[in-house]
């Protein structure tokens, strides 16, 4: 607790708090699922998936257990990959409407971020982006809490099995934003690795690289102890800055990234590698959910906003679609470079953590030692090379800038706050690395 980067600052944060569920790995587990649902006390439940997964054995294996134990089950499979406002105002109805007493939500994070969402506005109704942050919403707080809620995620990446957030897709403002409350953090989460064993290999990639991201960004994320002290408990999120809890999670999960990620990219059949993988992905949603991200997330959503045109293989969506956990890579290794100097211990660390090894480089060396791993990394799993390989140019950068500059509380949450126009130069290293 005596480490240097969280030395009190004069008006800063003095306390930092810790929230996660009770959390089961193994595989098997999602057998659980019936036992786990009744001792949280449902009766009545909602059953969260999405329609590639709704005639699947991952949720066969849920529902039978639920109704095992004779459970009454409804359920909800309208959601689109990327959740929107309609996808939530759709799922608020559908809770509103049904007289339950707990959810089960079974996918990747949008069914999960559906889930939570959804409950916020189906309990405690408001205009939509009222409990969103500014620019879009005035932060209000979610009032109470929520039904209780089982998550069993089905992808090895996004962690919101384990975070009190919820990412959503704004229609009026065609880009995506955070909602956060601590009442928004399942209550328990059944984390099944079998589930990535027919994963392919392409979003294995994906989902490892917003684990990847969610760690490192946790890591070197602006210390709790520089964001101002908020004295009314109820209006504090779990989004705080690095603390000595989410280093110790994000730490194992770059470790586990660092030695697994390109096993469990090329070979399906490597378990070790691939529920290496599912376990890093809680550890990095653990890291998160009580740190927050930074740059590269807030710079992802740009290029969800400004997508076109582009599909990806492995993924069952129209286009223009980009995966989360490439939109947020793909600009990563530009952006470690310019903060590195803000704090260049941290991302030294990091990057040995990802499995640089012992290398004789000083403080002005960070960066690019990070930068360089991350960039190995992308070039062993086969993903886009930087922002060109996602459909953009040098010419697209201003926009891409202006509408990233949105996500305010992820660009403050770095070591080094950056404006409109070192977004821009940030986008403008990041179109192609090799």
């Amino acid at each position: 607790m005596g480490c240097q980067y969280f030395h009190p600052v004069e008006g800063g944060a003095d306390s930092f708090t810790v929230a996660m569920p009770r959390y089961t790995f193994g595989r098997g587990c999602l057998g659980e699922a019936g036992d786990r649902a009744r001792a949280l006390g449902m009766k009545r439940i909602a059953l969260f998936t999405d329609p590639v997964l709704v005639d699947g054995p991952y949720l066969a294996r849920v529902r039978n257990s639920l109704r095992a134990r004779n459970l009454d089950v409804a359920l909800f499979c309208d959601i689109r990959i990327e959740p929107d406002d309609d996808t939530v105002t759709r799922a608020a109805g559908f809770l509103a409407a049904g007289n339950f007493d707990g959810v089960v939500s079974v996918g990747g994070g949008s069914v999960m971020d559906t889930a939570k969402a959804s409950m916020v506005h189906a309990l405690y109704p408001a205009n939509f982006t009222d409990y969103f942050g500014p620019p879009v919403g005035p932060a209000k707080p979610v009032p109470g809490p929520l039904l209780p809620h089982l998550a069993c995620p089905t992808t090895s990446g996004t962690g919101s099995e384990c975070t009190s957030v919820s990412v959503i897709r704004l229609n009026a403002w065609n880009t995506k934003f955070v909602m956060g409350s601590p009442h928004l953090l399942p209550d328990e989460a059944l984390v099944d690795p079998a589930v990535c064993d027919s994963l392919p290999g392409g979003v294995v990639a994906s989902t490892g690289f917003d684990l990847l991201c969610h760690a490192i960004e946790c890591y070197t994320a602006k210390a709790y102890t520089k964001w101002q002290r908020i004295n009314d408990v109820s209006a504090r999120t779990m989004l705080q800055g690095a603390n000595p809890w989410s280093d110790m999670a994000a730490r194992r999960a770059l470790e586990i990234v660092g030695r697994y990620l390109i096993r469990g990219v090329a070979d399906s059949s490597d378990r070790e590698a691939r529920d290496a993988l599912m376990f890093g992905a809680s550890l990095a949603g653990m890291a998160f959910g009580n740190s927050g991200t930074h740059l590269p997330h807030a710079m992802s959503y740009g290029i969800t906003h400004l997508m076109r045109d582009i599909m990806t293989e492995g993924y069952e969506i129209p286009a223009p679609f980009v995966p989360h956990g490439i939109s947020v890579v793909v600009s990563a290794p530009a952006i470690f470079r310019y903060l590195a100097s803000a704090a260049p211990a941290r991302h030294l660390e990091a990057a040995r953590y990802l499995g640089v090894g012992d290398v004789d480089v000083g403080a002005d060396d960070a960066g690019e030692v990070v930068a360089g791993r991350i960039v190995e990394l992308m070039r062993g799993t086969g993903v886009p090379n930087g922002i060109s390989g996602v459909g953009f140019a040098v010419a697209d950068t201003r926009r891409l800038a202006q509408s990233a500059i949105r996500q305010t509380r992820a660009i403050n949450n770095a070591p080094r706050v950056a404006d409109m126009d070192d977004i821009q130069r940030l986008y403008e290293a990041a179109v192609s690395y090799w």
